[in-house]
């Protein structure tokens, strides 16, 4: 006979859990728009950001911009899946998460403090998604 019996019994979601999940979910979603400003400020405006010479990535203003408006919807979409409870979208989103932080890493060059405050909620999404241990739909 195994040591862990199956009782049959569905467990609620300590409530920690749940405030992990939405956390998570509201911060994709602003992260979601503070890119899409980022990347709509980039394509309206092309002077509104200060390049620097010899960076790592030197791509066009216009290039980041659609970066950043894709990236933008992509994370704020996942968000709302957070909220759904879907376990895609827990992986998803610490995906989505992780390269927003790189893109940003990329970006400091033009935007430094908008660049690292997107990095720090990146960080703090990656470990609300993963510290979560269960599925958790918010009704």
């Amino acid at each position: 006979m195994s040591q862990y019996q199956d009782t049959g019994r569905v467990s609620e979601p300590r409530g920690g859990a749940v405030g992990l999940i939405v956390f998570a979910g509201t911060m994709m979603i602003m992260i979601g728009v503070f890119h899409i400003i980022s990347g709509l400020a980039a394509l309206i405006e092309d002077d509104f950001y200060v390049t620097t010479p010899n960076h790592l990535l030197e791509f066009d203003l216009t290039t980041w911009g659609w970066i950043h408006l894709i990236a933008g919807i992509v994370v704020a979409g996942a968000g709302f899946a957070v909220f759904a409870g879907q376990t895609w979208a827990r992986v998803v989103g610490i995906m989505l998460a992780g390269l927003s932080a790189v893109a940003n890493f990329a970006f400091i060059p033009y935007y430094p403090v908008w660049s690292l405050l997107i990095i720090a909620l990146d960080v703090f999404v990656i470990w609300a998604l993963a510290t979560q241990g269960r599925n958790v739909a918010l009704d």
